[in-house]
């Protein structure tokens, strides 16, 4: 049966409406990006408004940030590889041998506030002198994306039939050969699909590089608040700064979407 016109109305509409909803905010920090803080306050000039590009100068030569971009990148970069290189195996092992008990774990890091440990691991990493390096931030952005990498790996890993398996360990191969040169040449699309979630909730981390990032390491999301002052803030430079965090992520989600979506429904049925 062909979908009623007025169906069809009102399905045009509500998804106007969620798009509308969704860009909004998008687009109005792009806009105001290009604007004064006169302008930006000036309801006026809310279309209508002679753009300027001193705001990206302020961001890109003034505040440094090309040296907070790299931080972000090595550290995200970092992150996500350690993660993928340790919950690789761990997801294929959870999976096929039925390790429910440690899925249940993992499970529950991934669902546990990050802010609950933050007194803790600052109490622990300040002991040791390690607050302030690049190995504390990979570690707690690693407490993100471990669980994450986990999580999808080990629904992609029960789609995957186990006959090609059980057929390389009669020839002679052990589990972990198995693993190595049967089952990860078959699951790129749930590697890409993980590697690349990890990533971006690596980059948008704000909360543990704001405590136990330094001068040196600081991140871009923690750099952005450095607009944000006691008597009043800098919304031009702000909005041009979170549109340099902002684009980045904008870019690679639109090239690499149907890579994400194919790892995410190839993993969502069994068999």
């Amino acid at each position: 049966m062909r979908p009623r016109p007025a169906y069809q109305v009102f399905r045009v509409v509500a998804l106007t409406v969620v798009v509308l909803a969704l860009i909004a905010p998008l687009i109005w920090m792009i806009a105001a990006s290009f604007k004064t803080n006169v302008d930006i306050y000036d309801p006026g000039k809310a279309l209508a408004f002679t753009p300027t590009t001193d705001n990206y100068a302020k961001v890109l030569q003034q505040a440094n940030y090309i040296e907070f971009i790299v931080n972000s990148l090595w550290v995200a970069f970092a992150a996500t590889v350690a993660s993928l290189v340790l919950g690789l195996p761990a997801a294929y092992s959870m999976s096929r041998f039925n390790m429910r008990k440690s899925a249940l774990v993992v499970l529950m890091a991934r669902v546990i506030p990050g802010v609950s440990l933050l007194v803790p691991w600052f109490y622990v990493f300040s002991n040791l002198k390690l607050v302030g390096g690049f190995g504390v931030l990979i570690i707690s952005h690693m407490f993100v994306s471990l669980p994450l990498v986990v999580y999808i790996m080990m629904g992609y890993f029960d789609s995957l039939p186990e006959d090609l398996e059980e057929a390389a360990l009669v020839d002679g191969l052990t589990h972990v050969g198995a693993f190595r040169r049967i089952t990860l040449p078959l699951s790129v699309p749930g590697i890409a699909t993980a590697g690349i979630l990890s990533f971006i909730f690596s980059w948008n981390n704000f909360m543990f590089a704001l405590v136990l990032s330094d001068a040196d390491t600081k991140t871009l999301p923690v750099a952005i608040f450095d607009f944000v002052g006691y008597a009043s803030i800098d919304w031009g430079g702000l909005m041009a700064a979170s549109t340099v965090v902002t684009l980045p992520i904008m870019v690679i989600a639109l090239f690499v979407q149907k890579y994400v979506v194919s790892g995410l429904t190839a993993g969502a049925t069994k068999g």
